[in-house]
C-alpha cells in the first residue's frame, strides 16, 4: 500500500498537468528534460530515482489496482482523483527520502557495505575463499581496495566498523523497521542476507513497499554518516561520491560550464552542436539547482509575476494554457518562471 500512498501523492501533485506515466518516470529516475522540469516546477525532488529498476509492468499493475479500489479515474489521456483518495492521502506520512541528492547511489553505497561485512566476517574466520554477495567486479575492485588500505587484516577495521554501523544506524532519523530491513539485508559468515520476499513475508507488506522502507533509511543513514565524517571515518569512505554535488545530467553540466563563462545560447549551439531546445532544456535544469542563476537575463521579474498569477488564476502550470495568456512570453521563459519563479519573487 506505501507504493500505492505514494504514486497517489505524485499524481495529486500533477493532476490535471500531466499524464499517469508521469509519476512512474519520476520514480525511475529518467534524465528528460520533461522529468528533470517536473521536479523543479511540481517540487518533486524526494521521490525522483528512488525506484531505478522499477519496470512498467509493475507500475501498470499497481496503477490497475488504483482503479480498481476507485482511487482514480482514467479516461483517454487524463486522470482524476476521487474523493475517496483524497481522503487516504490525508493520513499518508512521507517517508524521509532524497531522491534528487542521491539518484541511485545509495544502492552503490550498500553493495559497498555488503560485501565489506561478508568480507570481514570471513576473514575474521580464516575463509577467504568464499561467493561474493555482490557480483560486480567494479565493486569488488573497490571493497579489496579498501580492506587492504585499512590493514584488515590487524582486525582493527572489523570492530571500528562494527560500532560505526550500530551508532551511526541508531541516530539516523527513521523508524526502527526501517533499519530493521536493511540489517537483515546484510550477509556474513555461514549467514545470508534476506531477500525482498523473505522481508516482506515477515513484515506482511508487498516487496515494492519494503524496498522504498530500505532506500527510505539509506537516504537518512547516509545524512548522518555524511553530516558526521569525522566520527564516521570508514563508512564516509564507503559513502565517498555517493552524494550528488552537482546535481545535473552530464550534458546539462557541460552546457552550463559554458554558460558560466558567458557564452550566450546561440554560441552554446554551436559548439555543442546541439539544438537550441536541447540548451533551453539544460538552462531551466541549471535554473532548479542553481540558487544563483541569472534569470532575470532572460525574463523580466514582473512577467515571473504574470505567470505565477497566471498559474493561480488558472490553476495550470500547462505550458500552452500559460503561453495563451501570456502569449508575449516564449515557453523557453514561462518554463524558467515556474522553475525558479516563486524563489526570486520572495
Amino acid at each position: 500500500m506505501l507504493f500505492q500512498y505514494l504514486v497517489l501523492d505524485i499524481l495529486k501533485t500533477v493532476e490535471n498537468e500531466r499524464t499517469i506515466s508521469s509519476p512512474y518516470h519520476l520514480l525511475k529516475g529518467k534524465r528528460s528534460g520533461q522529468t528533470i522540469q517536473d521536479v523543479g516546477i511540481f517540487r518533486l525532488h524526494s521521490y525522483f530515482g528512488i525506484l531505478p529498476t522499477l519496470t512498467r509492468q509493475i507500475y501498470d499493475k499497481e496503477i490497475q489496482k488504483l482503479v480498481e479500489h476507485q482511487l482514480i479515474v482514467i479516461s483517454e489521456n487524463s486522470f482524476q482523483l476521487t474523493k475517496q483518495a483524497n481522503e487516504l492521502l490525508q493520513h499518508y506520512e512521507p517517508l524521509p527520502l532524497n531522491g534528487w541528492q542521491y539518484r541511485g547511489n545509495e544502492q552503490i553505497f550498500f553493495s559497498r557495505l555488503s560485501l565489506t561485512v561478508q568480507s570481514l566476517s570471513h576473514a575474521r574466520e580464516n575463509v577467504m575463499a568464499f561467493s561474493p554477495i555482490q557480483k560486480d567486479e567494479e565493486i569488488q575492485r573497490w571493497v579489496r581496495h579498501f580492506l587492504l588500505i585499512n590493514d584488515y587484516k590487524s582486525g582493527l577495521l572489523n570492530h571500528s566498523l562494527y560500532d560505526e554501523i550500530l551508532q551511526s544506524l541508531e541516530r539516523a532519523q527513521i523508524n526502527t523497521q526501517a533499519k530493521e530491513i536493511v540489517v537483515k539485508r546484510l550477509a556474513g559468515y555461514q549467514e545470508t542476507g534476506f531477500t525482498w520476499e523473505q522481508i516482506s513475508m515477515e513484515y506482511q507488506m508487498a516487496e515494492i513497499d519494503v524496498q522504498i522502507i530500505f532506500v527510505a533509511c539509506l537516504h537518512q543513514w547516509l545524512n548522518e554518516i555524511l553530516l558526521n565524517t569525522k566520527q564516521y571515518p570508514y563508512l564516509s569512505q564507503i559513502a565517498d561520491k555517493i552524494r550528488v554535488e552537482i546535481p545535473l545530467t552530464g550534458s546539462a553540466y557541460h552546457t552550463a560550464m559554458l554558460f558560466k563563462k558567458g557564452y550566450s545560447i546561440e554560441q552554446i549551439c554551436k559548439i555543442r552542436k546541439l539544438k537550441q531546445s536541447t540548451i533551453e532544456d539544460h538552462l531551466v535544469e541549471l535554473a532548479i539547482n542553481d540558487s544563483t542563476f541569472p534569470i532575470e537575463q532572460f525574463i523580466k521579474k514582473e512577467d515571473i509575476q504574470l505567470v505565477l498569477t497566471a498559474t493561480e488564476d488558472y490553476n495550470t502550470k500547462k505550458l500552452k494554457i500559460l503561453h495563451e495568456v501570456l502569449p508575449h512570453l516564449s515557453y523557453f521563459q514561462l518554463r524558467l518562471a515556474l522553475a525558479r519563479g516563486e524563489k526570486f519573487c520572495n
